[in-house]
């Protein structure tokens, strides 16, 4: 499954978004400028602007301000990346060597902070709603750094709950498919119910998309994936799939793997046995009923909008996430 077709029903106000991307990045710096172009060059597939023009026009009309925060969400998305490379030491990003790898941690940092100053303008420099939007992705920035914050706290101490896990992977994610979403059916005027009905929607497809991701951490092929694979538990990370084989044994058992993957940095071998006993105790199956009450809670909070094209993409969009392989 995939959603070029999705593309290409948007692909007028995707490209008018592209465009607004494109012309805030502009630097007369050489280095910046040749950097922002390459990293647009390898961008990804655009989900979160996609995901906010569905959702603004299955509510009403775009506007020009609807293609600002489309923008925005996109812009923040990377600053994230390029933080995240650096935090977690990545040398590879969608096959590609990430900006720290190529130039050092300070420059990715440095370009990510440019990337998020020019989102947080293209959002002011709106005709409406400016001040409204800018509190929106305010308070996704806070819930991006308090996610990060604790997952490395969980990721030390080896205890993470489900509960843990669903506030991590909102703050990471969801908070930004989430202001995405709203912050575009704001700017088309939408009526209560419906701006509702979409943040809803983009909150569960936002907890979908990182079960995903986390699943395909999991699996074995590295080329599909742009990615190495099996990085989260090399990093202690206890995501979906673990958490749900540890629920499906004793306690003692719980504990016992919990130990190894505490010992995981100082023993990288010992990630075979715990992603063993995920196999063993259908952590993946478990996980995949998890990312598909997601999907269909994602889709039943679509019920309130009227009958569009818009409304089926977002139904579309939701399936895609649930079944992607990279």
């Amino acid at each position: 499954m995939d959603i070029k077709d999705i593309v290409l029903y948007l692909k007028p106000q995707l490209t008018r978004v592209e465009a607004c991307i494109n012309t805030s990045l502009k630097s007369d710096i050489p280095l910046l400028d040749s950097t922002n172009r390459s990293l647009r060059e390898n961008g990804g597939k655009m989900i979160r602007p996609v995901l906010a023009l569905l959702a603004g026009q299955a509510c009403g009309s775009l506007t020009e301000d609807s293609i600002r925060f489309a923008a925005a969400a996109e812009l923040l998305h990377n600053a994230t990346l390029l933080h995240d490379d650096v935090v977690d030491g990545a040398t590879e990003r969608r096959g590609k060597p990430t900006v720290a790898a190529l130039l050092n941690g300070s420059a990715a940092v440095l370009i990510g902070d440019f990337w998020l100053v020019r989102c947080m303008q293209v959002i002011l420099d709106s005709a409406q709603h400016g001040n409204q939007v800018i509190r929106i992705f305010a308070k996704t920035l806070a819930d991006l750094a308090e996610g990060e914050l604790l997952q490395m706290q969980k990721a030390a101490t080896c205890d993470t709950t489900q509960a843990d896990y669903i506030r991590i992977i909102y703050n990471k994610t969801a908070s930004l498919f989430e202001s995405s979403a709203l912050s575009v059916a704001i700017s088309v005027h939408a009526e209560d119910t419906l701006r509702d009905a979409v943040t809803a929607y983009a909150r569960h497809l936002g907890l979908a998309f990182q079960i995903r991701d986390d699943m395909l951490d999991y699996e074995s092929d590295d080329a599909l994936l742009g990615k190495p694979v099996g990085i989260d538990l090399k990093e202690q990370k206890i995501t979906q799939p673990l958490l749900c084989a540890l629920e499906m044994v004793p306690a003692e058992e719980a504990a016992r793997v919990r130990n190894l993957v505490a010992g995981i940095l100082d023993h990288p071998e010992l990630a075979e046995e715990v992603h063993a006993f995920v196999i063993r105790h259908n952590g993946f199956s478990l996980a995949r009923q998890k990312l598909d009450e997601y999907v269909e809670k994602a889709i039943s909070c679509l019920d309130p909008l009227p009958e569009s094209m818009e409304k089926h993409y977002l139904t579309k969009l939701a399936r895609f996430v649930g079944n992607r392989e990279k």
